[in-house]
């Protein structure tokens, strides 16, 4: 095939390096991930790639506020009333990657929306972040940030009931039902599915380091090594989570990210692992854990103060409060302490040099940009107020502190009326993100679930 012998102006140096080395490439995936995190766009051939780096591609603006079921919110505002009009779309430099599962040679490159007047559309997921970062630069810091995922591997045929059931071991031609929390074992007869997905990250540049079994019969977390660029370290996740389920579903899995898929089983979570540097590369939670830092202990305070506001952020879908059960290494409050995971805001045992928080109240579920965005925002907020946090719970916070049961509705009218989100993400993202939630909120209660037939139908 020929290639054009120059390249666009707009193509980056790194992305022109990398599509010198796709030379077999025949299509290209364009993705735009939505407020949900699912991923919308274009799958175009590799000679039209140039064209899009150069002059970009339309897409409707509406995408962007798609509900779960795939279909407009027109509460939103981007639907009939703007004509369901088309935005400019361009590549995100540096996200140009292989796709290493595809039975043709392919890549896949990250979009960002534009407004009308050719700006960045401020409601894009991307943008929400990008602009809280802003804020750090601004005060000469910069955010370290690693994602931690957790995921179910189900059977793709769903049990007598139709419910998700675990696959069958290769090894073993049983099904697990043993929860064998870190079991090698585990890993080993799932050797394949990891083996795959760690060749997968290895073409794609994406740094996931450690994979282990989680809490139930078919759970697995797979962890990402740290970046000092955020934005960075959420297209690794987004692009291993894509990753994940296209070689689970190549090797006759399904991969799920649900946050309490199974009703008698851990749920998945999204933990945030972040410190701060400062303008000479000092990390500012460096300390001792009997004297934190004033920053550690404010940034506490902050992601404290802005948890319920932002809880629609973790915990953005219907099931997404199925996990917040007791005694399921699931924060059901916003307490902190140091090296224990029954608290939503856990310092990780470390040398004090690499002292961090691990944010632990999001679900798998989650958007991982406006996850991230939140806990940042808040950690912002909270050293610029010098916010107390209390104490750290030492032992087990279920049963020293007062449990709280989050619901669906509630946080999305505490998102809606937050004065933090606004002022934080903006109110175009408040109004659009809250208003999607509303709608897909309005959805699910329509329906006439399995279990109200079970218990009426015949009894009242």
């Amino acid at each position: 095939m020929t290639r054009p012998s120059t390249m666009p102006s707009s193509l980056s140096p790194e992305d022109a390096r990398t599509l010198q080395d796709l030379s077999d490439c025949q299509s290209v995936d364009l993705i735009l991930p939505d407020m949900n995190g699912l991923l919308r766009g274009k799958r175009i051939a590799r000679s039209a790639l140039e064209k899009v780096y150069a002059d970009g591609v339309c897409l409707p603006m509406s995408l962007i506020a798609t509900d779960i079921t795939g279909n407009t919110v027109e509460e939103t505002g981007l639907g009939y009333d703007i004509g369901d009009e088309d935005r400019i779309c361009r590549p995100v430099p540096g996200t140009l990657r292989p796709v290493p599962w595809a039975p043709r040679p392919m890549a896949q490159c990250l979009l960002s929306m534009e407004d009308a007047q050719g700006g960045m559309f401020e409601a894009n997921p991307r943008e929400v972040l990008k602009r809280v970062l802003a804020r750090y630069a601004e005060r000469g810091l910069k955010p370290v940030v690693a994602v931690e995922l957790e995921f179910y591997l189900f059977d793709p045929l769903p049990d007598a009931h139709g419910r998700p059931q675990p696959p069958v071991n290769a090894h073993t031609g049983a099904r697990n039902t043993s929860t064998q929390v870190y079991y090698l074992e585990d890993l080993n007869d799932f050797r394949g599915f990891i083996d795959g997905v760690a060749n997968a990250c290895r073409a794609q540049g994406i740094p996931a380091d450690t994979a282990v079994a989680e809490y139930a019969p078919g759970q697995f977390e797979i962890n990402l090594k740290h970046r000092d660029d955020a934005l960075l370290a959420c297209d690794d996740a987004l692009y291993l989570k894509r990753a994940i389920k296209a070689v689970a579903q190549q090797q006759g899995l399904q991969a799920s990210f649900m946050a309490k898929p199974l009703v008698d089983q851990a749920g998945s979570g999204l933990h945030v692992h972040v410190s701060v540097l400062d303008r000479d590369g000092r990390n500012v939670f460096a300390g001792p854990t009997d004297a934190p830092t004033d920053a550690l202990r404010h940034a506490i305070g902050g992601l404290q103060r802005s948890a319920q506001d932002c809880l629609l952020l973790f915990a953005p879908n219907a099931n997404s409060y199925r996990r917040f059960v007791l005694n399921a290494f699931v924060p059901l409050n916003e307490v902190w302490g140091f090296n224990n995971r029954t608290v939503a805001m856990r310092i990780p045992h470390s040398d004090e040099k690499n002292t961090r928080i691990e944010h632990r109240i999001a679900g798998a579920d989650a958007n991982v940009y406006l996850a991230t965005a939140a806990v940042l925002a808040g950690m912002l907020d909270g050293i610029e107020r010098g916010y107390d946090p209390g104490a750290p719970i030492v032992g087990n916070a279920y049963e020293q502190t007062s449990i709280k049961t989050p619901y669906w509705r509630d946080s999305i009218r505490d998102f809606m009326a937050s004065d933090f989100i606004a002022a934080q993400f903006g109110e175009t993202f408040r109004h659009i993100y809250g208003q999607q939630k509303l709608k897909e909120l309005h959805s699910f209660y329509r329906e006439v679930t399995t279990l109200e037939y079970d218990w009426y139908l015949r009894s009242v």
